[in-house]
């Protein structure tokens, strides 16, 4: 065992004194990277002061979700065609929240957002809608918002995609946030979640969700390693005929491309 040693001069030095008082010192602000932004061939990307990818969007066709591993994360249509109320932790650059607002008229969209930057870039450059009656944006940790008791049993979609300007893996992780997360899912809800497949925190993040979801199924990894992971808090039988008419159906309806979700749930349950 290792004893952390308390240094003597250092507790003399916090005790009150002269001109000194015990108190506490303001919480630290968080410290972001600063966001910026790409275009090309139509694309505009929202990046963290690196090269790598934090969300896109068509500039001619800004409610689609551009990126393949977003689509996925609405894998989850597959199960529930109508739900009440669906939360997005880590904004990007709107997408989900756009489709999800335009494509679920019924349903309350709320996403969550610690950057105040973020928020605005998405505003101003990724034509995300201000809040009305069923949109709103929250500026917070996303770690407060699950924790908070107001929001459990709430939920019936969670979609979490929560990444640093490393994007190499969640920045919330941990056995402790996924029971919180599945804790703000009604009865019957579902997570997705957007996790790396080539990195040592992909096996890590199934690991702590194994915890608070008795069933988590995987699509394959798309073309950028991107594997998206859908935890339901109640497990269900996957019906291959009824998911592909329910895929059809989406087709039809957003034009993503469910037949593939369906495809790739299939050949995971095959392969295991």
């Amino acid at each position: 065992m290792l004893i952390k040693r308390k240094s003597i001069e250092a507790q003399a030095n916090r005790r009150a004194g002269p001109g000194k008082t015990d108190a506490p010192k303001p919480p630290r602000k968080p410290k972001f990277a600063p966001v910026t932004l790409s275009e090309q061939e139509g694309v505009r990307y929202l990046h963290f002061g690196t090269e790598w990818v934090q969300g896109a969007m068509r500039i001619r066709k800004p409610d689609w979700i551009e990126l393949e591993y977003a689509q996925q994360m609405m894998a989850w249509m597959l199960f529930n065609a109508e739900p009440a109320h669906i939360v997005q932790l880590g904004l990007g650059t709107g997408a989900l929240t756009k489709f999800s607002h335009k494509h679920f008229p019924k349903a309350r969209v709320t996403a969550v957002e610690l950057n105040p930057s973020v928020v605005a870039i998405c505003r101003s450059m990724f034509k995300l809608p201000q809040d009305d009656e069923r949109l709103s944006v929250v500026e917070m940790d996303a770690m407060d918002f699950v924790n908070d008791a107001a929001n459990h049993g709430k939920l019936d979609i969670l979609q979490v995609d929560l990444y640093d300007a490393t994007a190499r893996g969640p920045v919330l992780d941990t056995p402790e946030f996924y029971v919180a997360c599945a804790e703000c899912l009604a009865p019957g809800g579902i997570m997705t979640v957007n996790l790396f497949g080539d990195h040592p925190s992909y096996a890590k993040n199934l690991k702590a969700m194994r915890p608070a979801f008795r069933q988590i199924l995987c699509l394959p990894e798309v073309h950028d390693g991107n594997v998206v992971a859908l935890a339901l808090k109640t497990p269900t039988e996957l019906d291959f005929p009824a998911l592909y008419e329910r895929a059809a159906n989406i087709v039809q309806s957003t034009k993503l491309p469910a037949k593939s979700w369906v495809n790739g749930l299939k050949a995971t349950q095959t392969s295991e």
